[in-house]
């Protein structure tokens, strides 16, 4: 399909949309070709509110299966629960878990403390001194800022080895739900913000799920939501054929989301990227994914638990893909239209203040609403009495960048012991990543910061810094992706050992510019 036609199919929807759903659409006064259209304050608050509940019922209800079904999906046999004290029990008892929604309020936070412009070393500080644990792309990203990486080289996959983990695109959703009908104003807050953790995919993640929040508010088709909010990915890019993959076996496969998931597995959970996911089961990719949240808007139908339920069976991080799909969703239906039955219990913890935040639901509610009428008129829009009028946005393709290109894993080596002084190996290929972590010994309740030289063929190429502390650890101690291809040793020197502390080296992958000729080097040794 061409732009032109593609761009005016679009429009017919809206208009159709906005027929039947209340919509008035309009050509611009001055003569320009973009559409607008027209919505009440109350229905696009509604909306708003919609997108955060949603977010924070999919969160709720995939909670205590994140993570422990990796490579496989959740069988039917197996119930999830829920109930009228679900949520306020998870808030009580287990705060930690709503990172998909404080993470988001650490940027809403920054926005509203320093307008939509913030620049983007606002939002970074905000992000790497904040008092929560992160994990993978965020983890690498704060250590990066906080060790003189500054963002968006703190994303990137030369410094990054998790560039195309899932990070941002579980914290996107304040970008699309301030962007209300206009997806390309959502890309351009998650070209600022998303590279501070992630490159690629995983950015893409993030511009994604930000397209879709936005297009949510003038459409209700799923379909054609997931469809249009693609366009705003390259399509030569991994994440781009990954979910048009899951949109064609949906076209060819539309009564079992199984088959598709299964589809997914055979052809894109090969991890690369994230260290902890090579050769493993365990997949925290962006594309795996998000291809899971796709997996549950499409065939969920419009169902809310329908939608919920799949995103989660899907497995995985199976907190965040109905934390992602449930928000659209809900930015979709509204808040007044979500099931009473997934809203019970909400009302009870709306007023809560989030983990590490000074916000609640009900507060984020209006901030985000005050956001979105900000955007609007920055972005050719007006606001009228009761009447918001959008300037319609078709979304646009990012630029195209890639991690860890011409990278293959193709060994993994156990090493399993603690760095006395100093740890030296060997391999061949083209880059490595040595997993390990610094940590207190037992009874050692004192943190401390080792310093550890890294030497590649006897030329020093770091030194780092490796705290014992879980908030300011290194996520990984050494990585390096672009060596020449040929053997090569690596010796790691800790320049100040301590009796009650240790470092210790888990494994090390080993890297390629082609894959592997046999089974037997992918075999730990």
């Amino acid at each position: 399909m061409t732009v032109k036609n593609n761009y005016l199919s679009v429009m017919c929807c809206v208009l159709a949309i906005a027929v039947l759903g209340g919509f008035k659409a309009t050509h611009q006064d001055d003569g320009q070709s973009a559409e607008k259209f027209v919505m009440g304050k109350n229905e696009l608050k509604d909306k708003i509110k919609g997108g955060w509940a949603g977010q924070t019922i999919g969160v709720s209800f995939g909670s205590y299966t994140e993570f422990r079904y990796n490579g496989t999906m959740i069988q039917d046999y197996q119930t999830i629960p829920w109930d009228a004290n679900h949520m306020k029990k998870l808030m009580t008892e287990w705060p930690d878990l709503y990172d998909d929604i404080y993470m988001d309020l650490t940027f809403v936070d920054v926005i509203e403390r320093l307008g939509i412009d913030a620049p983007v070393d606002s939002f970074a500080h905000a992000f790497a001194y904040a008092g929560y644990n992160l994990w993978h792309a965020n983890q690498a990203a704060r250590y990066n800022i906080l060790n003189g990486i500054a963002a968006p080289a703190s994303g990137h996959w030369h410094n990054n080895p998790h560039a195309d983990d899932i990070d941002y695109q579980i914290e996107a959703d304040f970008a699309g739900l301030m962007s209300p009908g206009m997806p390309n104003a959502a890309s351009t807050i998650s070209d600022k913000v998303g590279h501070i953790m992630n490159y690629g995919d995983g950015w893409y993640g993030g511009v994604y799920m930000g397209a879709m929040y936005a297009l949510a508010f003038k459409n209700d088709d799923i379909e054609l939501i997931v469809r249009q909010a693609l366009d705003a990915i390259p399509p030569q890019s991994d994440f781009h054929q990954c979910i048009a993959d899951v949109i064609k076996w949906h076209d060819q496969y539309p009564d079992d989301w199984k088959q598709t998931w299964f589809e997914v597995q055979r052809k894109w959970t090969d991890e690369v990227g994230c260290p902890d996911g090579v050769f493993s089961p365990f997949d925290i990719d962006a594309k795996v994914n998000a291809a899971y949240v796709v997996l549950g808007l499409l065939y969920g139908e419009g169902d809310f638990g329908k939608t919920l339920e799949i995103a989660t069976r899907g497995g995985q991080d199976s907190d965040c893909n109905p934390s992602s799909a449930a928000g659209i969703l809900g930015t979709i239906m509204g808040y007044e239209n979500i099931p009473d039955y997934w809203k019970q219990g909400l009302a009870d913890i709306e007023g809560m203040k989030f983990k590490y935040t000074d916000m609640s639901l009900s507060d984020v509610y209006e901030v985000s609403y005050g956001h979105a009428l900000k955007a609007i008129v920055s972005n050719g829009g007006k606001i009228e009495g009761d009447e918001v009028t959008i300037a319609l946005q078709m979304p646009e393709p990012v630029r195209y960048e890639k991690s860890f290109e011409n990278l293959y894993p193709v060994a993994r080596h156990d090493l399993n012991r603690n760095l006395t002084d100093e740890l030296v190996f060997e391999f061949e290929g083209t880059g490595f990543a040595l997993r390990g972590a610094a940590g207190k010994n037992a009874g050692q309740s004192a943190d401390y910061v080792f310093e550890a030289d890294c030497f590649i063929d006897g030329e020093k190429k770091e030194t780092a810094q490796l705290p014992t502390a879980f908030r300011t650890r290194r996520h990984d101690l050494f990585w390096e992706y672009q060596l020449p291809k040929g053997k090569h040793t690596v010796k790691v020197v800790v320049k100040n050992p301590s009796n009650d502390h240790h470092v210790r080296a888990y494994d090390v992958v080993v890297y390629s510019d082609e894959p592997a000729d046999g089974i037997e080097a992918h075999q730990n040794h």
